[in-house]
């Protein structure tokens, strides 16, 4: 139970990837960590890419970011529409600022560009956004996961096992 008393927002919107979301929400909640579903509408049920529901637990607007300790951005198609939530980029910006754990995969990088903070960073990501991530000023790392600093950053589904333990490390050592 390293994570006992640590906090942890998990953004969701509409086609998040399924296992991109659940597999490092059970993870941390595993090591005792409170994990909350964040969300455009507290109580809203939003749908995987493979229909698995996901209910927000609190919504953007109403979210008191300082109590948290670290935030989780799942991948799929999900980060396209999350960055567009001007309350989103201010979540990335303030953990950021505050250097508490941001975790990213796949397109979940989409997030961490628009908020504007990975100029200087190594992250690695979906390879179909490696332009982006490299455009936004990143080096870009074709390895299952990267760590710089704060932000731990992974490619896709298969490298869920490295990028939870990884993250789950880092927010243990906060």
């Amino acid at each position: 139970m390293r994570l006992e008393g640590k906090k942890v927002i998990a953004l969701v919107s509409d086609d998040f990837e399924d296992l991109e979301l659940w597999y490092p929400v059970y993870r941390l909640r595993e090591e005792g960590a409170i994990v909350h579903l964040i969300g455009e509408e507290a109580g809203r049920s939003y749908k995987g890419k493979y229909g698995v529901p996901a209910t927000a637990d609190y919504d953007f607007k109403s979210l008191i970011i300082q109590e948290y300790d670290a935030v989780l951005v799942p991948g799929g198609w999900a980060p396209d529409k999350l960055r567009r939530y001007p309350e989103v980029l201010d979540i990335i910006r303030t953990m950021n600022e505050q250097k508490k754990p941001i975790g990213q995969i796949c397109h979940a990088g989409w997030v961490l560009i628009s908020a504007g903070i990975l100029a200087g960073k190594k992250v690695t990501s979906t390879p179909g956004i490696k332009d982006d991530m490299t455009n936004a000023g990143a080096q870009w790392l074709d390895e299952a996961v990267v760590t710089d600093g704060h932000i731990v950053s992974s490619r896709r589904p298969p490298d869920l096992p490295h990028y939870a333990k990884a993250f789950a490390d880092l927010l243990a050592s906060k």
